[in-house]
């Protein structure tokens, strides 16, 4: 650690010497229950824009900062777990729920769009 001209402990240097301290002085437990509580307090004095902000702009930092390999990576690993921990009838549940989603978001002419660029996908690849 570098100290100032004056001898005295910089902020960081005294930031880092307390973390460390705290860090020798409790259990995993214990930041387990502090962290919770932040998580609550940030929780009730923000709304939903703030996580919507916050949540953009950790995706477009990662985006930024992963290629496609990467993202193929996780998916697959996450796939994998995914289908490892659950059964046919967790996919049949979900995929129920999405598909009253989708049919409560959206009127006959979407499915009608779709369903003619399905078909005309299909052809193209027919021919």
């Amino acid at each position: 650690m570098a100290r100032n001209n004056n001898s005295k402990m910089s902020r960081e240097e005294a930031g880092q010497k307390g973390g460390n301290q705290t860090a020798r002085n409790h259990d995993q437990e214990f930041f387990e229950e502090i962290g919770q509580k932040g998580g609550n307090a940030t929780s009730d004095n923000h709304d939903k824009d703030f996580y919507e902000e916050i949540g953009q702009k950790g995706g477009e930092t990662t985006s930024n900062k992963y290629d496609k390999d990467f993202y193929e990576e996780i998916g697959q690993k996450g796939g994998e777990t995914t289908s490892d921990k659950y059964d046919q009838d967790f996919y049949e549940e979900i995929g129920q729920k999405g598909g009253n989603a989708t049919s409560d978001n959206h009127d006959k002419d979407f499915y009608r769009e779709i369903g003619q660029k399905g078909g005309n996908q299909r052809n193209n690849n027919n021919s």
